[in-house]
């Protein structure tokens, strides 16, 4: 077996490496959401925040068979890496799969690093995968999804009315794209908000931020061909900013929404923030993206504030993801 690193130029090994890919999503879990050829590079080109991951695609006689993605944290978790490993169903079975999360733990042994983050869907074989190779399970991610075509209109204008009534002291501002300038500062405080989410039992670091992550983020998205869309709240008396929301819209399938984050900070809990920007953001949405069919978000098994938001928002789970971690 040839194991090679994929370049995002490689138009070939991109439209490979999909394909291992999306056959292994639609035999377990085919509701996925999947990578495209020109997304998945996209996504070697610029990561989340142009930090990007390594791919690598294992081959057998030329036939793709594997494929191994790592992520290298920059900006915290300095000691970690966290990896993806996919196997081809017609050729699982045979060790191609601990093959590559060995050659996943060499990798982070030569960037210095000693621990491997790994994640596989609650099926009791990525579960048993999982506890061979030595990865403890330390939290519970579950994707869930909103289909715009049965949500009721209704209940999202009666949660946005009544969230109005008792935000008062707030206003939202809406952006699409890049932040104003004068706003980076105070997004910084907002966005780290997001470190009082659950991390349940991960050894991680809470997220840092600053106005260039910020930038490199809105720059990422833009040149994935990401379209951002961001409601804001903001105090009135101060312009303080107290929340936000942040939904991205592919424009290669304009069908397809992610929930990138929603945060309030911790002085302005208590006001329903958190239920008026998601709602405002929806009718928003309702009249800029009329393709717009499905948004998908990812909580912490354990955020049960914001799984009662979205429950309400007729979001329905489509998978549970195992989170793990392994020290080398």
């Amino acid at each position: 077996m040839e194991i090679t690193e994929l370049s995002a130029d490689d138009e070939v090994g991109c439209a490979e490496a999909v394909a291992v890919d999306s056959a292994g999503w639609k035999l377990d879990r085919p509701e996925m959401l999947q990578h495209t050829p020109r997304s998945f590079a996209n996504m070697l080109r610029y990561g989340w925040d142009l930090v990007p991951p390594k791919a690598y695609l294992a081959r057998e006689d030329g036939t793709p068979v594997g494929l191994l993605t790592v992520n290298v944290p920059k900006h915290e978790n300095t000691n970690q890496t966290w990896i993806d490993v996919k196997v081809h169903p017609d050729h699982r079975g045979r060790g191609i799969g601990s093959a590559l999360v060995g050659y996943g733990e060499n990798l982070t042994r030569e960037l210095g690093r000693n621990v491997v983050g790994f994640g596989g869907l609650d099926l009791p074989k990525a579960e048993a995968f999982a506890q061979r190779h030595g990865f403890e399970q330390k939290a519970i991610e579950v994707n869930r999804r909103q289909e715009l075509a049965g949500l009721d209109w209704g209940i999202v204008q009666r949660l946005y009315d009544e969230a109005v009534a008792a935000s008062s002291a707030y206003e939202l501002v809406k952006f699409t794209g890049s932040l104003p300038e004068d706003m980076l500062d105070g997004m910084v405080a907002v966005t780290e908000s997001i470190n009082d989410a659950p991390k349940d039992d991960l050894d991680v670091d809470d997220d840092v931020y600053s106005p260039e992550r910020i930038r490199a983020y809105e720059e990422a998205q833009a040149k994935s061909d990401h379209t951002l869309y961001r409601v804001v709240a903001r105090k009135k008396d101060t312009g303080e900013l107290a929340g936000h929301t942040v939904v991205a819209v592919e424009q290669e399938r304009p069908h397809i929404g992610e929930q990138h984050d929603t945060a309030v900070s911790r002085d302005h809990r208590g006001h329903r923030l958190g239920a008026l920007l998601k709602s405002a953001m929806l009718l928003w949405l309702r009249d800029e993206e009329p393709a717009l069919t499905q948004i998908d978000t990812w909580n912490a098994e354990s955020n049960n504030h914001m799984i009662g938001i979205n429950e309400q928002l007729n979001y329905k789970i489509v998978s549970r993801f195992l989170i793990y971690q392994k020290p080398l």
